[in-house]
Parts: structure tokens; sequence; C-alpha cells
């Protein structure tokens, strides 16, 4: 074992290499899945307009299964996300959210992370924030999709 790995040293195989070579290992998926892999899109996204209402946001909420909505602008960018704690802390501040506007309960300009990034960069990332979901945006800024801590426990990355 010990020419084995002198041999590879020898050649430069890192892991990269290693990854690359057995890419089901845990080194592996941690190394070549990148945040567009494990990304949820399209339809599956929990989105509502800017003007939408703090009840529309919870519906949206419920269906999508992510913890979160995204509020998007008209031009599809992210101006916020309401989240399970964006709730609790409207429910003890304000009391009755139902004419509360939802932009005065979201959270601003949430996290974000680029489709081409590794998934383990999105997971270092929540965890240095402590947070659980993150916006996936592309190079104009636009929603591209999103991911959550769950989606990267199922594709093994965490």
């Amino acid at each position: 074992d010990a020419l084995a790995v002198a041999l590879l040293d020898a050649r430069g195989f890192g892991e990269a290499d290693f990854a690359r070579s057995h890419p089901g290992g845990a080194l592996g998926r941690r190394l070549l899945t990148h945040v567009r892999d494990v990304m949820r899109t399209g339809a599956t996204l929990p989105i509502v307009a800017a003007d939408a209402s703090p009840a529309d946001a919870l519906i949206e909420m419920s269906r999508g299964g992510m913890g979160m909505a995204i509020v998007l602008d008209a031009d599809r960018r992210p101006t916020g996300i309401f989240t399970d704690g964006d709730l609790r802390r409207a429910l003890a501040r304000v009391g009755d959210i139902r004419q509360a506007a939802l932009a005065e309960l979201m959270t601003r300009a949430p996290r974000s992370i680029g489709p081409d990034a590794l998934a383990a960069e999105a997971a270092q990332l929540m965890e240095q924030h402590r947070i659980s979901q993150l916006l996936v945006v592309d190079a104009a800024g636009a929603l591209a999709g999103a991911l959550n801590m769950h989606d990267l426990m199922q594709a093994k990355v965490i």
C-alpha cells in the first residue's frame, strides 16, 4: 500500500483524480456533484410575486415543501424569500399577519449560489450562515432554481 501511495504521489494523482475514478464514493460525490445536479427547477419551485399576500406565500410554501416561498420581481429576479422562520418572527412581532405586506415580513437579499458551483460549496454556505435553503441564480441574477439541506442529503453530498 505504501508503494502504491508513493507512486500515486509521484504521478500527481490527487483527490480530484480519485473522485473521477470513484464517482459513486463519498469523495467523488463531494468533488463532482454540482448545484445544477441537485437543485429544484420549474414548476417544483415555490414562487410568489412581490405583491402576494402572506397567505398566498404560506400556501405556496406548503405546496413546495422547501420551507420557503421565493419572492420574484417581474424580471424573475429574487427580491426575497419567506421562510418558516420569517413566519414565526412575524407572528411574534406583528401577531395578525393577514393584513401585513409580504415585503415587510420576508428576508430580503437571500443567500444564493450559481448552478456551476459544487454542491459541497452549497452545503458549506448553508452551514456558515445557519440557513437551510439557497436560491440558485444565473450570471444575470435571474432565478435558475433552489435547493435545501434535504436535497443535499438525498444526493449524499452531506
